[in-house]
C-alpha cells in the first residue's frame, strides 16, 4: 500500500512541476524578470524530486522499509519548502521566503540518504540469485 501513496504523491508532483514550469516559462515570464532563475530551480529541483518520489513508490511495492517512507515524506517535504520558497520568492520578490530554501535542501539531503540506507539494507538481506 505505501508504494501505490508515493506513485501517486511523485505522479502529482511531477504533473505539478511541469504545470508550474510552463506557466513561469510563458505565463509569468514578464512579471518573473530577472528573477526567472530562481523560479527555473524551483521547477527543476521539484521535478527531480518528484521523480525521486516516484522511485521510492517503486521500492517500497517489493520491500515496506521505514527509511523509505521517510525518504518519500522527506522529498515531499523539500518540494513544498525548498521549491516553494523559491516560487514564492520569485513570483512576489518577497526576498525572506528564501530563506526558507535551506531547510528544504536539507529535506532533500535526509530523503536521498534515507533511499540510499533502504537500498543498501535490502540488498545485503536480498537472497542471492540462483545459478
Amino acid at each position: 500500500m505505501p508504494g501505490r501513496v508515493f506513485l501517486l504523491i511523485g505522479s502529482l508532483a511531477a504533473t505539478i512541476s511541469v504545470l508550474a514550469g510552463a506557466f513561469g516559462a510563458h505565463g509569468l515570464s514578464e512579471v518573473l524578470g530577472s528573477r526567472a532563475g530562481v523560479y527555473e530551480t524551483a521547477a527543476r529541483y521539484h521535478m527531480y524530486h518528484a521523480l525521486a518520489i516516484v522511485l521510492v513508490g517503486l521500492l517500497l511495492n517489493s520491500d515496506e522499509r521505514a527509511s523509505l517512507r521517510f525518504a518519500g515524506w522527506s522529498f515531499l517535504a523539500g518540494i513544498l519548502v525548498f521549491s516553494g520558497s523559491l516560487y514564492g520568492l520569485a513570483i512576489t520578490g518577497t526576498t525572506w521566503l528564501g530563506a526558507a530554501a535551506p531547510v528544504g535542501g536539507i529535506a532533500f539531503a535526509i530523503g536521498w540518504i534515507l533511499m540510499g540506507v533502504g537500498v543498501w539494507r535490502r540488498m545485503a538481506t536480498a537472497e542471492p540469485p540462483a545459478r
